[in-house]
């Protein structure tokens, strides 16, 4: 069941990247993140982390207003569009996109 609205949402991406355009891939990834930071206000963060023993396997995530922003106004958005098809230069497969509601937090 998907319970999308106007409630905040983590979105977890995990990806492969070829490992023959990892730096590519960091470069256009870092660029595309502070456009994002800098043009939408609805992003409240972007984490990127790499497998410890795998650094071609990464997890984005990040904090949004709510799912209808990201999937909507976002991916819709020039820098977004562009991104997109870039990644498919450096992408191992595709990426996977969950949505995550915080329960409670300590």
């Amino acid at each position: 069941m998907s319970n999308t609205g106007s409630h905040p949402v983590t979105v977890v991406i995990t990806c492969a990247i070829r490992p023959d355009k990892l730096e590519v891939a960091r470069q256009e990834l870092k660029a595309v993140i502070r456009q994002v930071m800098a043009l939408e206000p609805a992003c409240k963060g972007i984490r990127v982390l790499e497998a410890t023993d795998a650094p071609h396997h990464w997890l984005i995530v990040e904090q949004w207003e709510s799912e209808e922003v990201f999937s909507g106004p976002h991916m819709q958005q020039p820098h977004m569009r562009a991104f997109m098809k870039t990644a498919e230069t450096f992408l191992d497969g595709k990426a996977d996109f969950e949505f995550w509601h915080e329960t409670f937090a300590a």
